[in-house]
């Protein structure tokens, strides 16, 4: 086996841990909501107003797929159209008071029990997972985040709306 075959198979295995913990956060927070439409909303939060287009380039998703799902969290009161702020001639999805809530509570309960994963961890592989899930999440893509920030970062100024 390969050392990527090797890093592939521990990754997966960490992922099954945090899909776990994602699920178990979501569903003491908000029971409805799934865990699809909740990466939706953390891309709105994280990343400011955007179109229906490039939030579906964004989740890998076919924009019918995306609509659905906007659809489905305006129904439920978790995102908002708004005038787009460039153009003023079309709209873009932003979350609503409420979709920030569930985002910053579900947030809170994984950060709380992955914290407590992490405390269990010898000490001296601390910064070796710091670096590697750093790297990890940069060569995907992600948004770095941290509890120091207490938010994603945000680029409401850089959002995806021209």
């Amino acid at each position: 086996m390969s050392e990527i075959d090797d890093l592939t198979d521990a990754v997966l295995t960490a992922s099954r841990l945090l899909v776990a913990v994602s699920a178990r956060s979501l569903a003491a927070v908000e029971e409805t909501l799934t865990l699809p439409q909740l990466r939706m909303l953390v891309l709105l939060d994280s990343r400011g107003p955007m179109k229906l287009t490039a939030l579906a380039d964004l989740l890998e998703v076919n924009p019918s797929t995306a609509k659905r799902m906007i659809d489905r969290l305006i129904a439920s009161g978790m995102v908002e159209h708004e005038p787009n702020p460039v153009t003023k001639r079309e709209v873009v999805v932003v979350p609503s008071v409420e979709g920030r809530r569930v985002v910053h509570d579900v947030t809170a309960r994984r950060r709380a029990e992955i914290s407590a994963i992490v405390a269990r961890m010898p000490e001296h592989t601390r910064q070796a997972l710091v670096e590697a899930l750093t790297a990890f999440a940069e060569a995907g893509g992600e948004p770095r985040w941290s509890a120091r920030d207490e938010a994603p970062e945000r680029a409401r100024h850089h959002a995806e709306v021209d």
